[in-house]
């Protein structure tokens, strides 16, 4: 389904579920209201505040990419069906973007990256007067999200605010001890060798957030594609610095970064893929990584693991 016609089935839609007003909710009797996120991150984070007064799904499972993601007609239809919506914003969802923006008009949309302070935001690469979108990468960012998410529950289902503020400190809390992890686990890594390099550069708030460098094959969007310039000059970054491993991740072809280790190999030099990092998604339901706080730990993990 093209974009453009996906705007439009939304819009059809829109028109047939009436006009009630924005900031209500569907629900008009006793069953559970109905919440989709668009991430894993997100949805975790909401499972975790709502606890049984919501059913909360995720559009986006494990491996998926969200800045490629296309909406299909199921998940256009699960969109207007649903009480309210949840997204990362900062464009994080491409051109899905624009159909959340119109589903707004129904009922509460909530870009949750977008109400972080501006102050604790990282400037894009790719994109003038934009803001890199991978916020979770920092725990104590996304701890402020959780609090963005606790607060809009309240706004959404007032006689349950309480309850909501309540869980999202107690997840806030559970944060605030990961984040301290994660700080003590990668200051394990002998400083020469603190360089994380992936395939597209997701990780500048984590690298912000924990004292680490960064680098990344592709920009901050997986739209943007890399060049043999770009290969040449991770090549020549990595066999200067002596790096011991780079890092696939679970949503991104794992063949962009073959290139560079064999380009290194090239010039005499031996670095290994370290592992695979979870970067724009989790990893599937039901393992460790298939939460937002068991996703982080099995990343920092796999990154200590190759480079200590």
């Amino acid at each position: 389904m093209s974009f453009v016609k996906s705007i439009m089935f939304l819009l059809c839609l829109l028109a047939l579920c009436g006009c009630e007003p924005p900031g209500t909710t569907a629900n008009t009797d006793d069953s559970k209201l109905q919440i989709i996120a668009t991430t894993g991150m997100i949805a975790d984070a909401l499972e975790e505040i709502v606890g049984d007064q919501a059913e909360v799904t995720a559009l986006m499972g494990p491996g998926v990419d969200p800045h490629l993601y296309k909406a299909t007609q199921g998940d256009l239809k699960r969109l207007t069906d649903a009480d309210a919506v949840f997204y990362n914003g900062l464009y994080l969802e491409g051109k899905m973007g624009e159909v959340l923006e119109k589903l707004a008009r129904l009922k509460p949309v909530v870009a949750v990256a977008d109400q972080l302070p501006e102050a604790r935001l990282i400037n894009s690469t790719d994109y003038a007067s934009a803001h890199d979108p991978h916020v979770w990468f920092d725990v104590s960012l996304w701890s402020e999200a959780a609090g963005i998410i606790g607060a809009e529950m309240g706004r959404i289902d007032p006689p349950h605010a309480k309850l909501y503020q309540a869980n999202a400190k107690a997840y806030q809390e559970k944060l605030s001890e990961l984040h301290l992890w994660v700080a003590a686990e990668i200051r394990k890594i002998p400083e020469t060798q603190r360089v994380l390099i992936t395939a597209h550069d997701a990780f500048e708030y984590f690298g912000q957030a924990y004292d680490i460098e960064v680098r990344g094959l592709q920009g901050i969007s997986t739209v943007s594609e890399f060049g043999l310039r770009d290969v040449s000059e991770l090549v020549d970054f990595i066999t200067g610095r002596g790096i011991k491993a780079v890092f696939v991740e679970s949503s991104v072809p794992e063949k962009s970064l073959q290139a560079v280790v064999e380009g290194v190999k090239q010039r005499g030099h031996t670095t290994k893929i370290g592992g695979t990092l979870y970067s724009d998604a989790m990893g599937a339901e039901g393992t460790a990584a298939g939460t937002y706080p068991g996703m982080v730990q099995a990343n920092v993990r796999t990154i200590v693991e190759a480079l200590r």
